[in-house]
């Protein structure tokens, strides 16, 4: 087990990538506490959990994620309830694809609160419990876009290109605390979005694809669990791309 008795904090957990590696940790040892955005995907997440391992060490919560005391208080909980706090996963985010000619600043302005705004927030209410704990792992959910861009919807690449930049810059200014800070860039990834595409689409996906095939958010999971761990004591500043090799 990679994170026996760590404790780990993962936004966006109800589905998909945030799921998959509530999940993973949980199966390495980890304690979580899973954010959503609802009551209800928190609990419907949670009972799913416990009908796979009805022992899994895990909790819920819905705060919002760009209030600071919100943050606080659920930072809190999850100090009263497991005792420390090792690890943050950064995931939570949305994405939109408008055209510029079509984009709203409102929508734009939206993206960027989520994507890198709570970004920040979390991971200075972390950084602050983890500094004083002696160390810990921020780690941040950046997309194979930051990299490359998209023919539309400008917003959601301009975050995760801010998201790489916060975790390159947390990472220079935190190894000092012994807090590593790494992002994961996925690329096309078999998410609720993603399984619902055509055929005639899909296909020629994959075989744009050098390992012809779509990842599974497990691919993502077992991505955070290696930076999570010690495994990867001396990463840190890294954006590790898990996307096939689509854009190399």
């Amino acid at each position: 087990m990679l994170l026996k008795d760590k404790v780990a904090i993962v936004t966006g957990g109800t589905r998909g990538i945030g799921y998959a590696t509530v999940k993973a940790f949980l199966d390495h040892g980890a304690k979580v506490a899973l954010f959503g955005s609802r009551k209800e995907t928190v609990m419907i997440a949670l009972e799913k959990l416990k009908e796979e391992n009805k022992d899994y060490p895990v909790i819920g919560m819905y705060p919002d994620l760009m209030n600071v005391n919100e943050i606080k208080d659920a930072f809190q909980k999850v100090l009263d309830t497991f005792g420390k706090i090792d690890i943050l996963v950064n995931n939570a985010g949305i994405s939109q694809r408008d055209k510029i000619f079509d984009y709203e600043i409102e929508d734009f302005e939206k993206i960027m609160n989520l994507n890198v705004n709570a970004v920040f927030i979390c991971s200075k209410e972390a950084a602050h419990i983890m500094k004083e704990n002696g160390g810990g792992v921020i780690l941040n959910t950046s997309s194979m876009v930051s990299l490359y861009g998209q023919p539309a919807g400008a917003g959601y690449p301009t975050s995760k290109f801010a998201v790489n930049g916060m975790t390159k810059s947390l990472a220079r200014e935190l190894g000092k605390d012994h807090i590593r800070v790494n992002a994961v860039a996925p690329g096309v990834i078999k998410t609720d979005m993603v399984a619902a595409l055509p055929n005639e689409v899909i296909q020629p996906l994959i075989q744009s694809i050098p390992l012809r095939r779509v990842g599974e958010p497990e691919d993502v999971a077992n991505a955070f669990v290696f930076l999570a761990s010690d495994m990867a004591s001396y990463i840190t500043g890294v954006v590790l791309s898990v996307d096939g090799a689509t854009m190399s």
